[in-house]
């Protein structure tokens, strides 16, 4: 029936409730005594064992297994009598086969406690089984003292952090903890001497936790927390001069007149430009006056924020809303076409939406409409205009190398260096770092950190303070080949495993689970 049953007799198989029973014995074979070794088959008693085991035809199976307690006969082993266990069939204190032992057991380093029970539900095994019971039974691998280990942190929950530690040669975790303080990490470090060189990240309290714990290790501050270091340090330079932006727009074509309108149209003659004017003409009358912010306030009856607003405006179009440039959409490609036809006189938006469509328009009849709604008016069609990039966008276009930026950001760097020389005098510098890494070249370190002081950016100059406090490790991130790569997977895959357990995973389970995963698919890739 199944290669784990050979090693018994069967005298009867039958279903009953929904489930497989079958009746067997043991074969009359020699047994060695657990103790002495000696084989026996002198037979003292029997019993019934009752054994789940794996599903047979989408049933349950349980085996009624009558085994015998033998003799021990050497005059030497303490031992009188022993029960005789099944290879690949019993296991001593063990109500399930070995096969089906292993199954739970995997279905709960791969799906975690309810997940592994409804599994095994699915396939018809004994239910309410306790998933991780049995999991945090499965012993962890003895952890040896790794010659070049990588620490990192994660997070836990909310405000609070856990470390893990992994083995950067074999690129397996070895511990995991709560916390990320010196202590915790010096203490490991202390019971498992040897440890040669240690990847980490630029953490002050891991630095000092090595250092206390493995003096004679070798730092080794991580390349990718490095350059993730300089482009945030770049995010916020570019946010400060966030007024420069604009200028890496090209320069706008000029607009062809506008038609004029049917009737009087000035821009002014809104509901919400009158508005504005009328607030700032009444709050500069009072505030003009010397009163105080919040006596306006009580005599005009407005917010005190709005009357603070229009009183430090220079003018009232600064308190006006300004209308965002309007993106992009599918119609764009065919606003010349409509424009052309109300021109010729087609005013009809079915018919324009139809013509379009035959040319492989694919979006609604209600956009069109709207797209040709200021013609009806006089006033030309709104056509889009490019968004001036954001701080971050900026960042992301000096840090990547020129050959492989875009071509949007090709030709707006130019424009807006040339604008803003900061900006410009950043981008030098992280091209002169970003060689130092690609080469493997630490040289030129001291001098590009004179530089960041030098260079007039407060954001680039607390960054030379912090690399200058850890150049040791710096120059090793730069020139050897250690780095916190295995770290940031194996906490990618941490993160997986707390989500499969729905957040609620204490640490003994996480690292119970982050541990065996990875063995796991380590055996069955």
């Amino acid at each position: 029936m199944s290669p784990h049953l050979d090693a018994m007799r069967v005298e009867r198989v039958w279903v009953a409730g929904g489930v497989v029973r079958i009746a067997a014995c043991t074969r009359e074979l020699t047994v060695a005594c657990p103790d002495c070794g000696r084989g026996s088959a002198r037979v003292h008693s029997r019993y019934n064992r009752m054994l789940a085991d794996v599903a047979a035809g989408g049933r349950p199976v349980l085996i009624g297994l009558s085994v015998r307690r033998l003799f021990c006969d050497s005059p030497g082993c303490g031992r009188r009598t022993f029960a005789e266990q099944v290879e690949g069939l019993t296991v001593r204190y063990q109500r399930r086969s070995p096969l089906l032992q292993h199954l739970v057991e995997m279905a709960g380093v791969l799906l975690a406690g309810r997940g592994g029970a409804r599994l095994l539900r699915i396939l018809k095994m004994l239910s309410r089984t306790s998933v991780l019971f049995h999991l945090m039974r499965l012993p962890l691998p003895p952890a040896s003292t790794p010659r070049v280990p990588g620490v990192d942190d994660f997070a836990l929950y909310a405000d609070v952090y856990g470390t893990l530690l992994v083995d950067a040669d074999t690129r397996l975790p070895i511990e995991l903890w709560a916390g990320r303080d010196a202590e915790q990490l010096a203490a490991w470090l202390r019971t498992h001497p040897g440890v040669e060189v240690v990847c980490r990240d630029g953490s002050l309290v891991y630095r000092q936790g090595i250092t206390d714990g493995a003096p004679d290790a070798v730092q080794v501050s991580d390349r990718f927390h490095l350059w993730q270091g300089l482009s945030k340090r770049i995010g916020d330079i570019a946010a400060t001069h966030r007024d420069c932006l604009p200028a890496a727009l090209p320069e706008p074509e000029p607009a062809p007149p506008p038609a004029t309108p049917a009737g009087p149209f000035r821009q002014t003659d809104t509901p919400a430009r009158r508005h504005a004017q009328r607030l700032f003409e009444a709050v500069h009358a009072v505030t003009d006056t010397g009163c105080s912010l919040s006596a306006a306030a009580r005599e005009l009856g407005l917010n005190r924020r709005t009357v603070a607003k229009y009183a430090r405006a220079a003018t009232w179009q600064d308190c006006v809303r300004r209308t965002r440039p309007r993106r992009s959409t599918s119609l764009d490609p065919y606003l010349d076409y409509l424009r052309q036809r109300w021109e010729e006189g087609e005013h009809t938006a079915t018919v324009l939406h139809q013509e379009i469509a035959a040319k492989g328009y694919s979006g609604h009849y209600q956009r069109v409409k709207m797209a040709i709604a200021p013609l009806r008016r006089g006033l030309p069609i709104d056509t889009p205009r490019e968004r001036p990039p954001s701080p971050r966008e900026v960042a992301r276009w000096i840090t990547t190398a020129p050959s492989r930026r875009s071509l949007r950001a090709a030709e707006a760097l130019p424009r807006l260096f040339e604008h803003c020389p900061e900006l410009n005098r950043a981008h030098d510098l992280v091209r002169q770092f970003a060689v130092m890494l690609d080469t493997r070249d630490a040289a030129p370190l001291p001098d590009w950190l004179e530089q960041l002081t030098a260079a007039g950016l407060p954001a680039l100059a607390s960054l030379a303070k912090a690399i200058r406090e850890d150049q040791p490790a710096v120059v090793q991130g730069i020139t050897t080949r250690f780095n916190s790569g295995v770290n940031e997977g194996r906490i990618t895959d941490l993160k997986l495993q707390k989500r499969i357990m729905a957040g609620r995973a204490g640490v003994p389970l996480l690292r119970h689970r982050v541990i065996l995963m990875a063995l796991l698919r380590r055996r069955y890739p």
